[in-house]
């Protein structure tokens, strides 16, 4: 058994380090402007790095009393202090940098092939910083990357990109992502990110690869497209344009049309102004977004009954051969009964002046939910609200086989309005209490301004619960 004394010895070698008197190199570390110049001693050096052994045995000091001077034009001066410190003391202060630093430590200890400093900062930054890796992923990436040395981080960076491909477009810096990187993203299914901000990220990344086109494409030249055009060759055939609403398509695909093969982009303009033509067979399916990410409902769990509102809304006949490849709304949530209260006053507190909402409301004791769509807002005083737009819908069994769709007739009676009252569209689906305060104490449905009826009886209704949401694009 043997005493250990590290400590001292760590404290007397980076006293060494400071040492004016007996170094016997001189290291020139950094670029115009930022270059310091370290001197060291050559032992150390020798056996603590295996790069700068090498280095050093092709720069043999020769007997002229010329110190030996060697370059590292790779490393800022502000990194290798802290790598000399780690080489003379075994120190490494985990306190005093940002996370960024480790990174550029790291990419600094694999030139100087310092394994186990490589070893510990992997493990380091996996394990303490992966919220911060994931923000950065483009600059962790771009270090990770650059050797077969680091492999731990490599593989954690592949792993956040099949797991949470959407947080690394989202992330800061993404437009540091190499095209291979960027493409094994954007041709995943399962990329849980609208397709329009899928497209607006792919245009930023090749902005950046091009940091001399301005922004606005309604400047650039033919050649300048040209140039965007080759830089995203290989990304382009990825993006599920047909996927985009017609706002969508029009506001920001139309202005860069030029990028996309002209029968593209005739395809594309075929399929928003003639639902009838004949999709190509090679048109990429929309991606499979998980319906939390869609809707936060503790009533609605079946995707097909989002896309079929949806499609509604949009005024999409199901026979549109073109329905199936679009992208469904996303449903924020303004009112839940059985979070919120079951009383029209909070009804009207959540949901009034809220355009394009949609109700889902439970029937107690059976497996049935109806509800409707109102374009316009909902209002506290007593009136009616008008519109062509507004529909009344049910469905079985959390199921589309047996669901009913009723759009409105008397658009001057889609909805009505009343502090007593909670989304009433006409006297199609009545829904009441005796108070603004009290819970609902009246919940039928029947046949009057829409144009078929939902239930095919006008028996009293108990309520389970009811949700309310914005639909957003």
């Amino acid at each position: 058994m043997s005493a250990q004394f590290f400590s001292k010895l760590s404290q007397n070698y980076i006293e060494l380090l400071k040492d004016d008197e007996y170094y016997d190199i001189t290291i020139e570390v950094g670029e115009d402007p930022n270059v310091k110049i370290f001197r060291a001693h050559m032992n150390i050096l020798c056996y603590r790095s295996q790069y700068l052994r090498r280095i050093l045995a092709s720069n043999k000091k020769k007997n002229d009393n010329v110190l030996t001077h060697i370059k590292l034009p790779n490393i800022s001066p502000e990194i290798f202090q802290i790598i000399l410190e780690y080489i003379y003391g075994g120190i490494l202060s985990l306190n005093k940098h940002d996370t960024s630093d480790f990174l550029k430590i790291l990419a600094a200890a694999d030139n100087l092939h310092l394994q186990e400093l490589i070893n510990y900062l992997q493990k380091f930054l996996i394990e303490n910083k992966s919220e911060w890796i994931v923000q950065n992923f483009g600059f962790t990436q771009q270090i990770s990357s650059t050797s077969n040395n680091l492999l731990d981080l490599q593989n954690f960076c592949t792993k956040l990109m099949a797991q949470s491909p959407e947080k690394i477009l989202l992330s800061f810096n993404f437009t540091l992502l190499s095209e291979k990187s960027l493409i094994s993203l954007i041709k995943r299914g399962d990329l849980q990110m609208k397709e329009v901000e899928v497209w607006e990220h792919v245009l930023k990344w090749g902005l950046a690869k091009n940091p001399t086109l301005i922004p606005d494409p309604k400047t650039w030249s033919d050649d300048d497209f040209k140039k965007m055009e080759n830089t995203l060759e290989h990304c382009l055939p990825l993006v599920r344009f047909y996927s985009l609403s017609t706002k969508e398509f029009s506001q920001k695909v139309r202005p860069y049309q030029k990028l996309l093969n002209r029968q593209l982009y005739e395809d594309l303009v075929d399929s928003f102004m003639d639902p009838d033509s004949i999709p190509n067979e090679n048109i990429l399916l929309p991606r499979n977004i998980k319906i939390e990410k869609i809707i936060d409902s503790k009533i609605v769990t079946n995707l097909s009954i989002v896309k079929i509102i949806s499609r509604q809304i949009d005024k999409m006949d199901i026979r549109n051969n073109f329905a199936y490849l679009k992208e469904s709304y996303k449903f924020k949530l303004l009112l839940r009964g059985s979070r919120d209260g079951f009383t029209p006053k909070i009804f009207h507190e959540l949901c009034d002046d809220k355009p394009n909402t949609v109700t889902f409301i439970k029937i107690k004791g059976i497996e049935e939910v109806i509800g409707g769509y109102n374009p316009i807002t909902w209002k506290s005083s007593v009136d009616r609200g008008e519109t062509i737009d507004s529909f009344i819908f049910s469905f079985k069994n959390n199921d589309i086989k047996d669901s009913i769709i009723s759009n409105v007739q008397d658009k001057k009676h889609a909805v009505v309005y009343g502090p007593s009252f909670g989304p009433q569209f006409g006297h199609d689906i009545f829904i009441y209490s005796s108070n603004e305060s009290t819970d609902y104490t009246t919940l039928y449905c029947s046949k009057n301004y829409y144009e078929k009826k939902i239930r095919d009886t006008e028996e009293y209704l108990s309520i389970e619960d009811y949700e309310v949401f914005q639909m957003l694009k």
